[in-house]
């Protein structure tokens, strides 16, 4: 049973209050409280509505969301968008339900290819927090821009129902999160986010749904308790992603500068890819991938970020495995480990494997699919990342 936060904790979340004086907000900046990576999903529908729920990491004032028309092929206008607090189900913890402005007007309309952040809403977020963004449309059509695989449970509804704080009028379920890709927040000076770059197994599936057991998600609770300065986790996970193709969804490389480098206080990118092109049996040599992490790398320290590389999991049991794959999985193992132009490494692959078949998962640990973690495994994932490694130190770069 999730704990429930005082009435008045609710009030102070999201309640309507002054503005802070000019300069009183100096110590403060944007960080990433949540994330999804967005991509191109069925047409969109004129006059629905959509109430979104998704988990925060950190806590902290000003909440700003992200709207995403990335993969739109015309402008796209929400005429009212809103957050809350989860009570259950599509209900809203009353008192909690605030409308969200995009500079200073009610209604935005976002350019086809393109995202719009909101004004930063007053009031207090706290971290690991129900949040429920609810927003409606007039003129939604052509694709739709979102992510399918949410692994938590939120609603739509034809209308504007939007300001209710009641479920009532959204009975239409759905699995996937439209338009929203992220969500931020203002917190003390010298706090940082980790963005989570990876496939299905960092978009959490085998975890079990709508109770956050996705690998990021134990590690956002590890941060929470951490004495350290990186505190937000954006989950920019992608089922069937790959590296170097598109499809599904863009590129690891052609999606990095939207999902991970411009998040706000993205500090470090945790690369967790690999294992799609490999076993695709493209052609893909390790050669090839080992390119493509170090462009990834290269970018993201022209960008000031850290990089932290994970071994490819053992995948062995699943369908597509042969002694090929397997091959190519341990030279680009060894290239992670060894190569030292990742800022930091983990090591999932040592965590996974079993003694007795080190190309399999231990099957404590399988989510049953043999190459999935289960809720226990991707808890094992989380452990295992140093949190000390997500905020390394960038003054030795050079760039040019």
């Amino acid at each position: 049973m999730k704990a429930k936060l005082p009435l008045a904790a609710v009030l102070l979340t999201i309640a309507a209050c002054q503005s802070p004086p000019a300069g009183a907000t100096g110590d403060l900046s944007g960080v990433v409280t949540w994330a999804a990576s967005a991509d191109r999903m069925g047409d969109g529908v004129a006059g629905r509505g959509y109430r979104l729920v998704v988990h925060t990491s950190t806590g902290g004032t000003g909440l700003r969301i992200r709207l995403s028309n990335a993969f739109g092929d015309r402008p796209l206008t929400f005429d009212s968008v809103y957050a809350g607090i989860q009570k259950q189900g599509a209900e809203l913890r009353p008192g909690s339900n605030r409308r969200l402005a995009f500079g200073g007007a009610h209604t935005v309309t976002v350019p086809a290819g393109s995202t719009v952040w909101s004004d930063p809403l007053p009031g207090r977020l706290p971290a690991a927090t129900d949040l429920v963004v609810s927003l409606h449309s007039p003129d939604a059509g052509g694709p739709a821009s979102g992510h399918w695989m949410a692994l938590q449970s939120s609603y739509a509804t034809q209308g504007d129902h939007t300001a209710e704080e009641s479920g009532s009028a959204w009975t239409i379920p759905t699995g996937s999160w439209f338009y929203l890709d992220a969500v931020s927040v203002r917190a003390p000076a010298g706090t940082g986010a980790v963005a989570a770059l990876g496939d299905s197994i960092t978009d959490g599936w085998e975890s079990t749904a709508d109770l956050n057991r996705r690998w990021p998600d134990y590690l956002a609770r590890r941060l929470q308790r951490a004495d350290t300065a990186v505190k937000g986790v954006a989950n920019e996970g992608m089922s069937g992603n790959k590296v170097l193709a598109d499809n599904p969804g863009q590129s690891a490389l052609n999606r990095l500068e939207r999902d991970a480098l411009a998040k706000p206080g993205v500090r470090t990118v945790f690369l967790l890819q690999g294992v799609n092109d490999i076993k695709a049996h493209t052609g893909v040599t390790a050669e090839d991938l080992i390119d493509g992490y170090r462009e990834i790398v290269d970018r993201a320290h022209a960008a000031g970020k850290c990089v932290v590389g994970a071994t490819v999991g053992p995948f062995k049991g699943w369908h597509e495995w042969d002694p090929a794959a397997e091959a190519v999985r341990q030279e680009v193992n060894a290239f992670i480990r060894t190569s030292g132009e990742f800022d930091a490494v983990t090591d999932f692959d040592r965590i996974l494997r079993s003694p007795y078949d080190p190309a399999r998962m231990l099957p404590a640990l399988d989510g049953g699919d043999h190459i999935h973690p289960n809720d226990k495994g991707m808890q094992a994932r989380a452990d295992a990342v140093a949190l000390t490694a997500l905020d390394c130190d960038t003054s030795g770069w050079t760039t040019g």
